[in-house]
């Protein structure tokens, strides 16, 4: 019987807390990325929002509606809400901005991660199909 109880169980999503006296004008999700890359980007970043670890990953804060118009890059993972999966630990904050805006700036915060993936951020790929497309039509 305690097998099957415990086959029940899912890991629930976890909030983000975020620190008292921080203020959500535009509303949170977050954006997780292996620990690796989150040294990196806090490295190359010149302003950085709350950010939260978890064991393996980090947990970045930006503005709600980040992931519109932008194809985060394989392996990070967009969270809604800030609600993010349950990891091996309880996320703890590991950067507290000054002031009492808790988030990165998304645009720079998509470009360093494009970066240190390899990827080609979504509109350059876009640009490139049109230009070699403009190219192939012109012949």
């Amino acid at each position: 019987m305690t097998t099957l109880a415990s086959l029940a169980r899912v890991p629930q999503d976890v909030l983000l807390e975020l620190p008292e006296g921080m203020t959500t004008p535009l509303g949170c999700d977050a954006v997780g990325m292996p620990e690796e890359y989150g040294r990196q980007v806090r490295a190359r970043l010149p302003r950085t929002g709350c950010v939260y670890a978890d064991g393996a990953r980090w947990w970045w804060i930006v503005p709600s509606g980040s992931s519109v118009s932008l194809d985060w890059p394989v392996p990070l993972r967009y969270a809604t809400g800030a609600r993010v999966p349950a990891g091996p630990s309880a996320p703890r904050l590991v950067h507290r901005p000054e002031g009492t805006a808790p988030y990165t700036p998304p645009i720079p915060l998509y470009l360093t991660v494009c970066r240190i993936t390899g990827t080609v951020p979504l509109w350059m790929r876009t640009t490139e199909r049109t230009a070699a497309a403009s190219r192939t039509t012109r012949r």
